[in-house]
């Protein structure tokens, strides 16, 4: 094998070592991944606040007192359609934060194991800043746009 093979060679095992391993940024300290563990505990007791709300509103008042009407007469059509809508766009929103809530679980979870912050699809690092707008981001930036793409 002439030398400009064997150097060829080095220099491909060397390119996929370094792919296999985080490419950028560095793991977080005890203190930043207490400090990630406190931001989704107060997000999570926010959302679940909501959640208490928009069930409240919702499921315990009749449709009479959603309606404001205090007589006895029958409901109209269309005003049994529009508290039904609204009851059922409120019980849409409960559930979308609920499955928030599980994406908060999951990244607690993560912060417990000690990869919080790693891209379950290249394994960098994501940012700071994501982590701190977003706690509960799967991807990195590169990662998620390369997803919406789809």
């Amino acid at each position: 094998m002439s030398r400009k093979m064997k150097v060829k060679k080095q220099r491909r095992s060397g390119k996929q070592k370094a792919a296999q391993a985080p490419r950028s940024g560095k793991k977080f300290g005890k203190k930043e991944l207490a400090d990630f563990r406190k931001l989704i505990l107060k997000r999570k007791e926010e959302i679940q606040d909501d959640i208490k709300h928009i069930s409240e509103e919702t499921l315990k008042k009749t449709q009479k007192d959603s309606s404001g009407d205090i007589s006895g007469y029958t409901y109209h059509m269309a005003d049994v359609a529009t508290d039904n809508y609204d009851r059922e766009f409120s019980l849409g929103l409960a559930s979308n934060e609920r499955g928030f809530l599980y994406e908060l679980d999951d990244a607690l979870k993560k912060v417990e194991e000690g990869t919080f912050g790693i891209c379950e699809e290249c394994k960098s690092f994501i940012s700071k800043s994501r982590l701190k707008a977003v706690p509960h981001a799967r991807l990195c930036v590169k990662c998620q746009e390369k997803k919406e793409r789809k």
